[in-house]
């Protein structure tokens, strides 16, 4: 398992990160009404917490016959149901960024119903609430699906900002947040404070330390810039981009951040320009990573663009143009969706034609893999379901190798290790047939 995460936070740089999470954690007491709530409650897993439920209710029962968990609520549903939550950016640019993955996981779900029965002979029922990737909006929609809609488990909750708002609430509780949509490296570096969260995308980190090692090893005496989220995306992949670097072979010249908020960067951009960088770290969601790249093309500025990989799916080329994206680098774990000869690839594309909305995509696979786990992860918990049980069938995942991801892309969980998917491969920005496409080069990184 990856053991770099364990030594990397020393010095000034777990000062920074520690701050970061203490500000991001009060504003979640604030946002949750700071000392309004009178409940004392654990991250320690125990049964007590979770109570229990039978896989099939009797044909009596009008609803799950389970003892309360934290919140008073049943831990499965009722009428054979299995009712899962998700908090997501739905509406505005960030919705229209990644509208796709939950577009993926609803489609597979709709699907497990209509072919598959569900699981363990109940239906999925999938709450969605919109949180425009705002995190008091976040808590807003994670306390309606725990406290009304009464939720077994939260899946795929999308954004850095807005999750970090509502971990510590779903972890006092007692409930389930698994396959976070977010790569930051707090979900699973220490999962005794927080045993209910599993993360699946790669550790940002991760991600920024190979970016740094590929531009020491392939752009030596090249000056280095990054450009930031300021919350805890950005700021581990600052963090892993100094951790890659070669201090002896390139320089970071710049560091400039920007906010979640922020309407224009081309003061930072400006900024990145001035100090002569030539390669540049993009820690930066689809729209703001396309603003830059297009406003450093129109200051006829060039550099080698290393885009982290949440823009690694063809709606990039909607954001900026196939030739503003030319040569830019990214990476990715999963098959792609251009693959149509893979057969799971082809099957995922059926799938979405078949039970979702939109255009099959990178992201709508992604969304696919969060609901296949869950789907893995409910199946073997069948005869214990029980968010506890629904935990403990989460951390038996021994080196699983999915269909939708690169074979030795596999995930491993325990007790002790909640971080997901912890390989990876660059991705390239191409022009085919006046088409922008991402085309796989190198070989997979591990990190064991």
């Amino acid at each position: 398992m990856l053991r770099l995460h364990k030594g990397w936070l020393s010095g000034r740089q777990a000062w920074l990160l520690l701050v970061g999470a203490a500000a991001l954690l009060a504003l979640a007491a604030v946002a949750c009404g700071g000392g309004e709530e009178q409940e004392t409650a654990t991250a320690t897993r125990t049964p007590a917490d979770t109570g229990t439920a039978t896989a099939t209710p009797q044909p009596t029962e009008t609803a799950t016959a389970a003892t309360p968990g934290p919140t008073g609520s049943p831990v499965v549903g009722v009428d054979g149901e299995i009712v899962l939550g998700s908090h997501f950016a739905q509406s505005g640019t960030y919705g229209a960024a990644f509208a796709p993955v939950l577009a993926g996981l609803e489609a597979y779900l709709n699907y497990l119903n209509a072919e598959k029965g569900g699981v363990c002979g109940r239906k999925i029922v999938l709450k969605t609430e919109d949180d425009q990737y705002d995190p008091a909006l976040a808590v807003e929609a994670v306390r309606k699906l725990v406290e009304q809609e009464k939720v077994f488990a939260v899946v795929a909750g999308l954004g850095t900002a807005a999750h970090s708002a509502v971990w510590d609430y779903l972890n006092e509780r007692g409930i389930p947040d698994l396959w976070v949509m977010s790569g930051a490296h707090k979900w699973g570096v220490e999962p005794k404070a927080h045993p209910w969260t599993v993360g699946i995308l790669p550790d940002y980190y991760v991600e920024a330390t190979i970016f740094g090692k590929y531009i020491s090893q392939n752009l030596p005496g090249k000056k280095v810039a990054i450009l930031y989220q300021n919350d805890d995306y950005g700021r581990d992949e600052l963090a892993g981009l100094k951790n890659g670097l070669d201090p002896s072979k390139n320089e970071l010249v710049s560091e400039q951040s920007y906010e979640s908020t922020a309407v224009d960067i081309r003061s930072q951009v400006t900024n990145m320009k001035q100090t002569g960088a030539e390669a540049v770290v993009c820690a930066c969601i689809p729209g703001y990573a396309a603003q830059a790249i297009k406003a450093a093309n129109n200051m006829s500025w060039k550099p080698q663009w290393l885009l982290g990989y949440v823009n690694s799916d063809p709606v990039m080329f909607q954001y900026a143009t196939p030739q503003d994206m030319e040569g830019t680098l990214s990476l990715q774990g999963n098959k792609l969706i251009d693959w149509t000869d893979d057969p799971a690839v082809a099957k995922h594309i059926e799938i979405m034609k078949k039970y979702g909305q939109g255009v099959p995509g990178n992201f709508t696979l992604m969304g696919q893999i969060a609901g296949v786990l869950t789907e893995e992860a409910l199946n073997r918990t069948c005869d214990r379901l029980t968010r506890e049980g629904l935990m403990a069938a989460v951390e038996s995942f021994q080196d699983y190798q999915g269909d939708l991801s690169l074979p030795g892309v596999t995930l491993t969980f325990s007790p002790d290790d909640h971080i997901g998917t912890e390989a990876l491969r660059l991705l390239r920005a191409k022009i085919k047939d006046g088409k922008g496409v991402w085309e796989y080069e190198g070989e997979l990184v591990h990190f064991r």
